[in-house]
């Protein structure tokens, strides 16, 4: 069988609060602030960090508003940065699916964690070779180091990018080998879940987390929430202080959580991602991750 199963949000909540001692820790505001988009907090804002999936788009569906709300902002001046865990897609695709889709991005305003991790990968094999577990048709031109489609040969470390084309077979055979000799995993898209047409995927971060319990080899997760990723964002922003700045996500883990332990303030978007026809408010109260402010869609 092959990954394309779907988790519920109670489910992944349940989830990213059993590994969330692998998780940055951060401070939050003691309320969230509703708001009707993104467009009625823009002036207490300089730039956005945009989540893909859940914010912009719904698997390959642009979300009703999107363009227009983006348009609105470059209007009056505002940077914007996608900065989304999808790890499937070169850059260079990335930008094309985005503009398909209807948005104007150019490729300096677009950061994926695949982004994040192929500038890093370098510093924990310099002369190794890297097993890739990714979808069926990717290629791998944008890595500085050895890397291949994960075919059961022997390597030196495992690159997780994708879970599209994941089979049993696979995630059984990636136990059995870090089982067997303990290297490097680097996890590319940290997400549990994300948001498609037919539900809540279950991304590599899942699987990630599944076999770091039961092998006890930690993974190298780049991508948000954690630092490394939001490091790149603010270095594109430039001298833009981080209250100026808001992440917008529909995940608390990830894109909340993430925002707010690198200092910017966050929006969390509720009717198309994660918690898409949920009430927010007992999950937010379980977590304890509190957005700065939360709105419908942007």
């Amino acid at each position: 069988m092959t990954y394309a199963q779907t988790l519920s949000a109670a489910a992944a909540i349940d989830r990213y609060e059993q590994i969330r001692h692998r998780l940055p820790s951060a401070t939050f505001p003691q309320t969230t602030q509703a708001c009707a988009g993104l467009l009625e907090i823009a002036d207490q804002f300089d730039a956005f960090l945009l989540d893909s999936f859940g914010v912009l788009n719904v698997g390959e569906t642009a979300i009703d508003g999107a363009v227009a709300c983006l348009s609105s902002l470059r209007a009056a001046g505002k940077k914007l940065i996608v900065l989304t865990n999808a790890a499937s897609y070169t850059l260079a695709t990335a930008v094309e699916r985005y503009r398909r889709l209807g948005f104007d991005f150019e490729a300096d305003e677009v950061i994926s964690s695949r982004d994040v991790a192929a500038r890093r990968l370098g510093a924990f094999l310099p002369d190794g070779r890297w097993g890739a577990l990714a979808s069926h048709d990717d290629r791998f031109e944008d890595f500085d180091v050895a890397i291949d489609h994960w075919r059961g040969q022997d390597v030196d470390g495992f690159v997780f990018l994708s879970s599209v084309s994941l089979t049993d077979q696979h995630v059984q055979a990636l136990r059995e080998a870090l089982d067997d000799r303990p290297r490097p995993l680097i996890v590319a898209n940290p997400d549990l879940v994300a948001p498609r047409e037919n539900g809540l995927s279950q991304e590599p971060g899942y699987y990630a987390h599944q076999i770091a319990d039961a092998v006890g080899n930690s993974p190298v997760l780049f991508g948000k929430p954690f630092n490394d990723a939001f490091n790149d964002a603010m270095d594109r922003l430039g001298t833009i202080e981080p209250r100026r700045i808001a992440m917008v996500g529909d995940t608390l883990h990830t894109d909340i959580l993430g925002g707010r332990a690198a200092g910017t303030r966050t929006v969390l978007v509720r009717d198309h991602g994660l918690f898409a026809g949920l009430d927010t408010e007992r999950f937010i109260s379980r977590s304890g991750i509190v957005p700065d402010f939360s709105c419908p869609s942007i």
